[in-house]
This record gives C-alpha cells, sequence and structure tokens, in this order.
C-alpha cells in the first residue's frame, strides 16, 4: 500500500505509487506509528525540496524521524510552497535566495527563516490552499495555476504552453490563454523568484513539444 506522501500542488498529501523527482518535508513528523497521517500537515514554517539522494544516507521511509514526502518535480513542490533546501541542495538554495532578493531589489540575500516566515503566510488559507487571483499575462515560467471553470484541475505554464499536471506527468501542452484572471498557487514570493530568473528542475513529461 502506497504512503500518503506524494504532495500535489494543491499543498495536500496522497497516495499514489510513483515517488517523483524530489523530496522534502514540513519540519518534523506528521506521521503515526502505524505509518498512516495524523491531523496536522506540517510541524514548522520550514517547508523544504531535497534530492532524495545525498551523501549516501539511507532512512526507512516514515519511519522514527521527520516525515519524508515526495513531489513530482521542483515546480510541484514550489506551487506547494517549498523552498530548496540549504543542506542538500546548496546551490540552487542560493540561486533561490538571490533571486527573491533581486526581486525585492535588496543588495543581501535573506535567510531562510526570514523566507519562510514570508511563505507560511503566502501558501496557507487556514489550513487550506491559499489562492492568488492573478492575470495570467503577467505569470513567468512554471507558475501553476488552476483556470475558470476548473478549480480541481492544476496547469503548469511552460513557455508559450499550458500542461494539465497529473500525479504521473504532465498531459500534451495546449495554448497559453491570455487576458484572464486565473487562481494562481505558486505564492507570489515564489513567483517573484521565477521572474527573476530562477529555473527550477522540471518533470521529463514536461519536455514534449510546445503548440
Amino acid at each position: 500500500m502506497s504512503l500518503q506522501n506524494r504532495v500535489t500542488p494543491f499543498g495536500e498529501l496522497v497516495a499514489v505509487v510513483s515517488r517523483g523527482l524530489f523530496m522534502g518535508n514540513r519540519g518534523g513528523r506528521l506521521h503515526r506509528d502505524d505509518r498512516t497521517l495524523g491531523a496536522r500537515r506540517w510541524v514548522s514554517r520550514q517547508w523544504i525540496c531535497c534530492v532524495t539522494r545525498f551523501k549516501g544516507r539511507h532512512r526507512a521511509v516514515w519511519g522514527s524521524g521527520y516525515t519524508e514526502l515526495f513531489f513530482l518535480d521542483e515546480p510541484t513542490a514550489l506551487a506547494a510552497g517549498h523552498r530548496p533546501c540549504f543542506e542538500c541542495r546548496r546551490r540552487a538554495a542560493v540561486a533561490f535566495a538571490a533571486s527573491w532578493a533581486a526581486a525585492r531589489q535588496q543588495s543581501v540575500a535573506p535567510r531562510a527563516a526570514d523566507m519562510d516566515r514570508v511563505l507560511h503566510a503566502e501558501r496557507l488559507d487556514g489550513r487550506g490552499k491559499r489562492r492568488h487571483s492573478l492575470p495570467i499575462d503577467d505569470l513567468p515560467d512554471a507558475a501553476m495555476l488552476a483556470l475558470p471553470g476548473e478549480p480541481n484541475s492544476v496547469f503548469a505554464l511552460h513557455r508559450e504552453s499550458l500542461r494539465r499536471w497529473g500525479p504521473e506527468g504532465y498531459g500534451d501542452p495546449r495554448p497559453r490563454p491570455r487576458g484572464i484572471l486565473v487562481d494562481v498557487l505558486t505564492p507570489p514570493s515564489i513567483l517573484a523568484a521565477l521572474a527573476q530568473g530562477y529555473r527550477p528542475q522540471w518533470h521529463p513529461s514536461a519536455q514534449a513539444p510546445d503548440v
């Protein structure tokens, strides 16, 4: 039986067979001793996105330590409100912090805790996912959104196309609409970092030719 450990762009935790390209956590342990989820969905504001292999370390997934979570790819993790880990993804984390600072015209990159404080307010509406109504024309590559009339479907912006997100990968590209408001899942501060040049790692299914 698959554990309820795959993160969707809505920030929800679901049970699917495939693990995806990245893992991460939300600051500690969410699961019970029987490897089922408890009531809470985070322990702290530190929501991170990590590599699945690092320095030969081995873990028993959902064992005695923190609750391991998994993402299809990095745009998925960013949409859910996770940022790159400063330990196992140091280069990506430094680039992310630099883009974050550039978006705010700051000369010094922010500390992880400072970014986490901002992101925690942007990714949550109570216990649920916060959506941000924004013009689709202003969104950067790798933003994730829900279209009007399709509130429960997720699409990723990939160059000039939309790609429907699924737990196993992305669907065929479709033309990117213009001039409409959409419900954006990716938090605004992450959108700003993307607009300033941060480049997340996509799942291979996103590499089909654009329309």
